[in-house]
C-alpha cells in the first residue's frame, strides 16, 4: 500500500514506515504531522486517483527532525568584463519525517 501526497510544491510517493526527507514545515521535533492533500492511493482493492486529491485520505506522520542540506557552491561571472565575479552558497532548509499510516 503507497500514496503520493503533494507538500511544499513537490509530490512525494510514500508507505508507511519510510522515512522522507520534505521542504521545510513550521513544526518542531517528534511532533504528529498530517497530510491531506493525497493525490492518489494504492490499496489491495486497486488505485484510486483523485481530481485532484483523494476526498478522505489522509497520511499522519511523525516529524524526526529539522535541518540543513549539503552545501551547493554558486558561481557566477561575465566573461570580458574584468572583476564582475560573483560566489555565494546555499543550503536548502528541509524536514525529515517518518510515515506512521496511511488512511484511505
Amino acid at each position: 500500500m503507497y500514496a503520493i501526497i503533494e507538500t511544499g510544491g513537490k509530490q512525494y510517493q510514500v508507505k508507511e514506515g519510510d522515512v522522507v526527507f520534505i521542504e521545510k514545515l513550521a513544526v518542531e521535533a517528534d511532533e504528529k504531522v498530517s497530510f491531506d492533500k493525497v493525490v492518489a492511493v494504492n490499496t489491495d482493492k486497486g488505485l484510486t486517483v483523485g481530481a485532484p486529491y483523494v476526498s478522505g485520505a489522509t497520511v499522519s506522520a511523525t516529524v524526526v527532525k529539522n535541518g540543513k542540506g549539503k552545501k551547493i557552491n554558486i558561481l557566477t561571472y561575465k566573461p570580458k568584463k574584468g572583476s564582475s565575479m560573483r560566489r555565494q552558497g546555499h543550503r536548502q532548509p528541509y524536514t525529515q519525517v517518518k510515515i506512521e499510516a496511511i488512511k484511505a
